[in-house]
């Protein structure tokens, strides 16, 4: 038998991935579909028509999905999450604004890393790992600092798997007039978020989250007027979100070469995604392997981290065993021998490990991760109480 992921000739020159790879329980990359994968098997050309118009396609359900009608646009760009993050603070917030950062975990402090490495000037907000940042701290910082032009605002904080009061914020940013930039990588498509609301100016995910597509694509829908004020704006060619709107509203094609695969790998996760019922339905899911994940790792002896009362179901941090025989890398290696992929922690003051539960897996699913786990424990000798 082969092990897991193992990569077998198919031809001279060419091989193919078994279809034994472990299930990834991770917030991305995560596992994805076959009719998903399937779809990066064909080649296309980043001036065809039919390619273009497909990026198109893609675009306008993305801002669907947002309910953000014709005040927004949906400006994709190559690369990672993190590149679509660096592009709308450089693009968006004037060299003389001045950026509040509620910081409550890792995401958060990339935020403040990418806005010193601009040289725009940002006020952190500290929060402890467990606290998300409420309205009335927001509004407080906004009567202390009247410099105050942005709020950069991470809504699932994915370090723990915390999620902020987005509606709230959105409100008190509105009320005080300041522009709200919102890192919604790990909840957009399955959690909440209604930009006809008002309040948000621009919203900023990734291809290889919760919509399950592939990673190599970020998108940033963005308030029309507002990314129209900003031409000239980014100190960045690559990163310039206006010049990429622009050119791809004149000329429908991307500016530099387009990550032809993921938007074909995006488009066929945006069909499936539509037909499970959008949006409600992904989350409902994704509430149910989180149910079942915490339900079965409590049976272990594992506690998560956060209350429920702030947990995101799309990845939950446990607690790591005291047990002086628990080592992660160990445990991490064995447990993907059994055919599941973890995340390891991300917190500073104490030793966890997280579980996704996002991707193209039910509730059944976790339950089998649980029992691997469970398995795996014992075949180590660890305890975990």
């Amino acid at each position: 038998m082969s092990r897991p992921g193992a990569i077998a000739p198919l031809s001279k020159g060419a091989t193919v991935i078994l279809g034994n790879e472990p299930i990834l329980l991770t917030p991305g990359p995560l596992t994805t579909s076959p009719a998903t994968r399937q779809a990066m098997l064909r080649d296309w050309g980043s001036w065809d028509a039919a390619f273009n118009q497909m990026t198109q396609s893609v675009c306008a359900d993305l801002a669907a999905i947002a309910n953000g009608g014709a005040e927004y646009v949906c400006v994709p760009l190559q690369g990672s999450g993190t590149f679509s993050v660096e592009a709308a603070l450089g693009t968006l917030v004037p060299r003389q604004g001045l950026v509040l950062v509620p910081n409550n975990g890792a995401y958060c402090a990339r935020i403040v890393r990418i806005l010193q490495r601009l040289g725009i000037d940002y006020l952190e907000l500290p929060l402890e790992d467990d606290e998300p940042v409420s309205a009335a701290a927001i509004e407080d910082a906004f009567n202390q600092h009247a410099r105050i032009t942005h709020v950069a605002q991470v809504h699932l904080e994915t370090s723990a798997g915390l999620l902020n009061p987005l509606d709230e914020i959105a409100a008190v940013c509105k009320r005080h007039g300041k522009s709200l930039i919102v890192d919604a990588m790990s909840s957009f498509g399955a959690l909440p978020i209604d930009l006809s609301r008002g309040g948000i100016d621009a919203l900023i995910s990734a291809s290889g989250k919760c919509l399950e597509g592939v990673p190599g694509m970020g998108f940033v829908i963005v308030r029309r007027g507002v990314l129209e004020a900003s031409e000239g704006r980014s100190p960045s060619l690559a990163l310039d979100l206006h010049d990429q709107y622009v050119y791809m509203r004149e000329t429908t094609q991307w500016r530099f070469t387009p990550p032809t695969h993921v938007i074909a790998a995006l488009r066929a996760a945006l069909d499936q995604f539509l037909a499970e019922g959008g949006r409600a339905a992904r989350g409902a899911r994704y509430a149910k392997n989180c149910e079942a994940l915490v339900e079965g790792m409590r049976a272990l002896g594992f506690e998560p981290f956060l209350k429920p009362e702030v947990q995101a179901p799309v990845i939950v941090t446990f607690h790591a065993p005291r047990d002086p025989a628990y080592d992660f890398k160990t445990f991490y290696a064995a447990v993907r021998d059994a055919g599941y992929v973890l995340y390891p922690g991300k917190l500073t003051k104490m030793e966890t490990f997280r579980v996704g539960c996002i991707g193209a897996i039910d509730a059944n699913e976790m339950r089998n991760a649980v029992a691997a786990i469970g398995r795996t424990l014992a075949a180590l000798g660890v305890r975990v109480r």
